[in-house]
Formats: structure tokens, C-alpha cells, sequence
């Protein structure tokens, strides 16, 4: 790349900079940036990087509980304590359009990235999770792009030796194209040992560590930025290339120096590579930085300042190092084969200052980078669809005469069929501290030399968001604790991923401020602040926005780990019973069901009583702690009929099937068509099953809790039965629910 001469209005708005925003930072310098100065201040300015549209709304998140230890928006990630002097570090983010681009790689350094914010915190990484969204699996693209994402984690996960527990895949014409590939990393620390990326001590030194600097990644925040255009395949420079041999040695060097306390401030090199992570640095330490970039080691020749300060070449980190100390971490990395270089210094003016071979070739305020950039109030306008789409009647749609029928496809589609030819690509058991394999409600990981455990899950629906922007936002949040609680643990606090349209849409703004504020909302009543997360704008392409699509990760808590609970029924002769409603037919709306069998996407996304939510929730934890159930799952995708499916065969180890029988229940279902019982997607709700002993002590805690529930019939037999009215509406073997169920996506892909 060579320099150009001046700064043109074209180059301006090539780096996704506006003329307002140009003469800013001519104002902020007291003259023209050179080439150098307006690639730093694009990147650090851009949406990715500065969150100018979405800052201010980010506020309306509680961010504060007894058990946070460091707020949202003040480090790398969120830490959570656990008590026994140990703390929970965690992180969800977002690598969406290198994954459109060059899915394997952009998957792949997505992990190498959220890792990195992990153990940059002093924490080990224990967990992988990961939430992926693709256009249906029978278009070549899509195909190719779900099979190189899902090989790009596993290929990078597995080499690093962290396990992947958790996670969920859909499947939508909405994201095709433009998959939504969200990451998250959950790592285990002592309190006392957590190390903060903020730079200070005048004096001290700045040390690069990690692989050499090329080109690949360059320009990647900006990258992320902007819209996909069908000319998207050019910036395949702008996606990174990883090595999780590199990254492992990285990992083990960082976490081995910590122990010396010689380590002043750790951050990765991530988005915006060197720019970010020393500016960023500097600003929370409210200090200036001076680095020379002739000392930055590097894989190609010939690269410019530009180059070097823009360029997200992977596996690379930079240290604040006590001065007179810099030969203890030299020596740690030298052990591991990895670059330790003195690359400057922190000093006292608050700038920015880059040099290359003592020449100045870049000088900015640090505040004017990180904390005057830009912000906006954006215009936000109901979308006309809404008005559309939201008078729903099942009246509008055909009655099935063959429930069975329906059951199978539903079974069989991809967004509800079992991932296991997924997850098995995997490795879920290394480390071997993972109880509950993938494909539970929730995973479930053992906190060596306690009794606890921690319970991840990660969860979103975007058609849900689509329909009704404020509940998508509240259910996704409640959803994700419910996942945790199934398995008995107490939610403590979420990570997020928010992925919209472009944010100067009027409509994309919209949906995006009501999604916030109902995961707000759900984030209050439920007592469970949000640690930290990533937005993710303008997911579009020629075709148009993707759905709001809000992904929460969710961290639980189960003091005792020998009071966990499994989804899967059991015991012939247990009682299965419904915590929580019934639901309505206009609960239909945005379902599995009508999206898939009646090709719809219309109606009111299913409407959420956090304070009903919060009664199941509890009423659900109690009687697991008493030890009173033997298996609890949460209703979701497919409404009750899917669920009930999945508890006769979520267990390889223990299939059974159930006699279900509504007939009892016949005052609350008068008026209720049969699809609407079985395939409503109503939420706050969870089947339980356990011994008929049992009945009173449990009808006691509901009680107590004022918590709705309906005895559906008895866990026994080789199928799954479902009667209405002496009528069988579903009557399917547990071999061939299993078929459907495990086997059908592996055949699809």
C-alpha cells in the first residue's frame, strides 16, 4: 500500500468517516490528519469500535448486583463472583460479516478473539459456547457457509482445548446471506489474580507479545461497519487468519507471567489491532502512550504506519510491564516461543503518540479517541410491517388431520432437530469438568476443588424480535434463565449479543431501543445485570435487514452439584405436570408451527408475565434443591407437543415414553383448537415429572408461589400419546420421535 498524497473527500468517506465528523477531528488536531492519524481515528470512530449509535441506549441496561464485581463497559468482559474467593469471567461477541465472507476463518478467529478477552482478564478459559443463524440449508450458499462456520469453531475450539457445552442453531430466510455467527467464552479466576487493561506508571514499558503483524484483518472494524453489497467479496483482506497453536501458547505465556505481579495492564489486540488496544489502555488509565512502530515485529515487508496500527493480525496482545521488569516477561515468552518486544512507554501528556524509527508519524489526544468520539441520538420509526403482520386469527390457517404427521416435521426441521452432528464435530469433554453434554437445557461445569457449578446457556429468537421487538427482547433474557434454572442452578447475570440492520435505518433504530428495553425490563425482574456484551449493526444485505436478533448468554449458579437436574423423563409411573399456563391460540403467532407448516410469518410474538416467570422460575429451583423431581424441561420452539417429544428422548441412556391426556383439563380448553394446545409457543413454562409420592409436597411449592399448574399424565410405555377427548391426537414410537429427532439433520447435511 502506498501513502496517498492528500486527504480527499472520496478517501474520507472510503473510510466510513462523514464530513462532520472529519471537520471534528481537524478541530480536535488544530489541522488536517495525515493518512496515518484518519485510519486510527476511522477505526476508533467507527460503529464497531466507539458504539456511536447505540451508547446511549445501552444505559438503559442495570449493570450493577451484589455479585458484579466489574461493570459493563469497564474492561474486556464481566466478571461475576462466585464466592470461595473465585470469579466468573464472561463474554459473548459477535463475528457476523467476516463469517459472510470467509466463513471458516471469521468463525475461527471470532473463538481466538473472545478467548483472548477471557484470559486478558487473568482468568482461564473453561467454556466455549456459541450462537449461529443461517438461510435455510437447502440453498448451496447457505450450506457452504453453515458447514465452514461450524468447522472454523470446532478446528480452532478443539486445538485450543477449551470445550464447546453450548448452543443453538436456526435456521431463516432472514439470514441468507448474512449469517449471524455470535461467540461466547466463560473463563474461572481467583479474585485476588484478576488483572485489569488499563495502562499506568509513568515510565513503565509497553510490551508486544504474540504472533508477528501482517496485513490480514486489516481495516476490520471498519469492515464491520458497514453494510454487505454484493462487491462484499473484496474485502476478504478485512478478515483475519488465525492459528490456535499460536493462541495456545499465548494463553499459557500470559496466564504463567501474571503469577510474577510484574504485569501492570493486559488487552488484546482485537478490533483495530494496535490502535485500540494501546489507546484504550491509556484512556482508562487517564495517561498518554508513546510507541515506535519500527519495533513492531512483522511477517511482510514494506508495511506502512497505516499498515501496522490498522492491521487485526490474530494472537497478539499488549502488556504494561513494571519498568526495570521487562526481562521476567521476555523470559516467560521466550519459554514459549512467542515475541516479548519493548515497543514503548507510558508517559504523562494524555496523547497518543506513534512513531516509526523516532519519527512522529502519528499524534492524537487519548480521550479524543476513546471517550469524545462521536455519539448519536438516531431517528427511530415503527416499522410498517408491524401494522401488517399483527392481526393474526387461527381462523386464517388450515386445521391438520394428522398431528403425527406435524410432530415428525416438526422433529425433523432444523432449527428443532437434535445438533448432535454438529456438537460431536466438537470436543465438549476436555478438561473433563462438563457434566451436562450438549443438547440439555443448559450446560452444566464443575468449579474444581468446590462443590459448585456453573450453568451456561445462550439463547435468542429472532422471529420472536421480528414481530414484536420489546417482547422478542424480554423473552430472550427470560428464556436463557429458564434454560439454567431447568437444571437447578440460580440465573446471576447475562452477557449479549445485539444483532440489527443498519442503525441510521429509522426502523433498525427502533426495533433495536425496544428490543433493549425489554431485556431491560426482563434483566430487572429477574435480577440478572448484564456483564458486558457487543452490538452488531448493519447485518444487511442487497435483501435487506436481518430480524432483530438479541442473543443472551446467561450465567447460573448451583451451589451443590449433586442437585442438578437432567430434561429427560425417567421412571415409569411418574407424574408429568405443566409449571405455568396453558397458552392461547394467538400465542400461535411467530411459532415454529406456523412459520414451518404453513409457511407464515404473521401474528403477535407470544407476550411474557415477567412476574409469572419469575414465580416459575423459583417454584422450578425449590423442588429440584428438595429433591423432588426427576427431570425438568423448558418449553420452547414447537410448543408443548416438541417438548414432551424431547423428554421421552433427550437420553440416549433412558428413552421412555408418556401417556398424555388433556381430557381432564377440558373447563381451560373448551374453545381451543388442537394445533394451538399442542404447537403454542406461550412462555413461563416447564415440564416436571417425578414420583406420585411426591404430588402434595410439589402442589405445596406452587401454592406458595401462586404458580399455575396442570397434571398432563404419566411418564411409561414405548411412545408418546397424546388423547383429547378419547381421541388420540399423537401416537408415535419413542424409536421413531428419536428418528426424527437425531437423525434427520445429519441427513439434511
Amino acid at each position: 500500500m502506498k501513502e496517498p498524497k492528500r486527504i480527499t473527500l472520496e478517501l474520507i468517506k472510503s473510510h466510513g468517516l462523514t464530513r462532520e465528523e472529519y471537520k471534528r477531528i481537524k478541530e480536535i488536531l488544530g489541522r488536517e490528519p495525515n493518512f496515518t492519524e484518519l485510519g486510527i481515528f476511522s477505526v476508533m470512530w467507527s460503529e464497531h469500535c466507539s458504539y456511536k449509535s447505540s451508547k446511549l441506549v445501552l444505559k438503559l441496561f442495570p449493570i450493577t448486583g451484589e455479585s458484579i464485581l466489574i461493570k459493563a463497559g469497564e474492561e474486556n468482559a464481566g466478571v461475576i463472583d462466585i464466592g470461595d474467593g473465585l470469579a466468573v469471567v464472561m463474554k459473548v461477541e459477535s463475528h457476523n460479516h467476516p463469517s459472510a465472507i470467509e466463513p471458516e476463518q471469521g468463525a475461527a478467529t471470532g473463538i481466538g478473539g473472545i478467548v483472548r478477552d477471557i484470559f486478558t482478564m487473568g482468568a482461564r478459559p473453561v467454556a466455549l459456547l456459541d450462537s449461529l443463524r443461517f438461510g435455510p440449508l437447502n440453498n448451496g450458499r447457505n450450506h457452504y457457509l453453515f458447514s465452514k462456520v461450524v468447522e472454523g469453531i470446532a478446528r480452532y475450539g478443539n486445538c485450543l482445548g477449551i470445550p464447546t457445552v453450548a448452543g443453538e442453531i436456526y435456521f431463516d430466510n432472514t439470514y441468507e446471506g448474512n449469517p449471524v455467527v455470535n461467540v461466547m467464552c466463560v473463563g474461572i479466576a481467583y479474585k485476588e489474580e484478576l488483572i485489569k487493561g488499563r495502562a499506568s506508571g509513568i515510565g513503565n514499558s509497553i510490551l508486544y507479545v504474540g504472533s508477528d503483524t501482517g496485513r490480514d484483518g486489516l481495516g476490520g472494524a471498519s469492515f464491520a461497519s458497514r453494510e454487505l453489497t454484493e462487491e462484499s467479496e473484496r474485502d476478504r483482506p478485512a478478515v483475519q487468519i488465525g492459528d490456535p497453536f499460536k493462541e495456545k501458547l499465548l494463553l499459557e505465556a500470559c496466564l504463567e507471567l501474571l503469577k510474577t505481579k510484574v504485569v501492570i495492564g493486559m488487552q488484546d489486540m482485537g478490533a483495530a489491532g494496535l490502535t485500540s488496544s494501546i489507546s484504550e489502555m491509556a484512556s482508562r488509565g487517564d495517561c498518554g502512550v508513546q510507541i515506535d512502530i519500527s519495533l513492531v515485529p512483522k511477517r511482510e515487508k514494506g508495511m506502512i504506519p497505516y499498515e501496522v496500527m490498522l492491521s487485526e493480525s490474530q494472537e497478539r496482545m499488549v502488556l504494561i510491564v513494571k519498568k526495570g521488569k521487562e526481562e521476567i516477561a521476555k523470559n516467560v515468552f521466550k519459554k514459549w516461543d512467542l515475541h516479548a518486544v519493548n515497543i514503548g512507554k507510558v508517559t504523562n501528556d494524555g496523547v497518543f503518540r506513534v512513531l516509526d524509527k523516532g519519527k512522529i508519524v502519528a499524534q492524537i489526544p487519548v480521550k479524543a479517541l476513546v471517550d469524545d468520539a462521536p455519539v448519536y441520538i438516531r431517528e427511530k420509526k415503527k416499522p410498517r410491517y408491524l401494522s401488517q403482520i399483527k392481526n393474526f386469527s387461527v381462523s386464517q390457517i388450515f386445521e391438520p388431520s394428522n398431528y403425527n404427521d406435524i410432530l415428525k416435521r416438526l422433529l425433523n426441521s432444523p432449527t428443532i432437530s437434535s445438533k448432535q452432528w454438529v456438537y460431536r464435530q466438537y470436543d465438549h469433554m476436555v478438561r473433563t469438568d462438563t457434566i451436562l453434554l450438549p443438547g440439555a437445557d443448559s450446560s452444566l461445569i464443575r468449579i474444581k476443588g468446590t462443590k459448585k457449578a456453573i450453568a451456561l446457556t445462550i439463547d435468542g429468537n429472532g422471529g420472536y424480535a421480528y414481530l414484536n421487538p420489546y417482547e422478542g427482547g424480554k423473552i430472550a433474557v427470560a428464556e436463557a434463565a429458564r434454560n439454567v434454572v431447568c437444571v437447578g442452578a440460580k440465573p446471576l447475570a447475562i452477557t449479549n449479543c445485539l444483532n440489527f440492520g443498519n442503525p441510521t435505518k429509522p426502523e433498525v433504530s427502533w426495533q433495536f431501543k425496544k428490543c433493549v428495553e425489554g431485556m431491560a425490563e426482563a434483566c430487572r425482574i429477574l435480577r440478572t445485570p448484564v456483564t458486558g456484551g457487543n452490538v452488531s449493526f448493519y447485518n444487511e444485505n442487497p435483501k435487506g435487514a436481518i430480524d432483530p436478533t438479541p442473543v443472551v448468554g446467561m450465567l447460573g449458579l448451583l451451589d451443590d452439584i449433586n442437585h442438578y437436574c437432567t430434561p429427560n423423563f425417567k421412571k415409569k409411573g411418574d407424574i408429568v405436570i405443566l409449571l405455568g399456563k396453558l397458552g392461547r391460540e394467538q400465542e400461535l403467532g411467530g411459532s415454529e408451527y406456523i412459520k414451518l407448516i404453513h409457511n407464515l410469518k404473521i401474528g403477535e410474538s407470544p407476550r411474557i408475565d415477567l412476574k409469572e416467570e419469575k414465580a416459575v422460575q423459583r417454584t422450578c429451583i425449590e423442588i429440584i434443591e428438595a429433591g423432588l423431581i426427576n427431570s425438568a424441561h423448558d418449553c420452547s420452539e414447537g410448543g408443548l407437543a416438541v417438548a414432551l417429544a424431547e423428554c421421552c428422548i433427550l437420553s440416549p441412556e433412558c428413552k421412555i415414553g408418556a401417556l398424555i391426556n388433556f381430557s381432564p383439563l377440558i373447563h381451560h380448553l373448551l374453545t381451543m383448537r388442537a394445533d394451538a394446545l399442542l404447537f403454542n409457543e406461550a412462555q413461563s413454562r416447564i415440564i416436571i415429572s417425578f414420583p406420585p409420592d411426591n404430588f402434595a409436597k410439589i402442589k405445596d411449592f406452587t401454592e406458595k408461589n401462586n404458580v399455575s399448574f396442570f397434571q398432563l399424565g404419566t411418564v411409561g410405555g414405548k411412545g408418546l400419546v397424546i388423547e383429547r377427548d378419547e381421541k388420540k391426537l399423537i401416537d408415535i414410537s419413542v424409536d421413531e420421535l428419536e428418528d426424527y429427532y437425531y437423525r434427520s439433520f445429519s441427513r439434511s447435511v
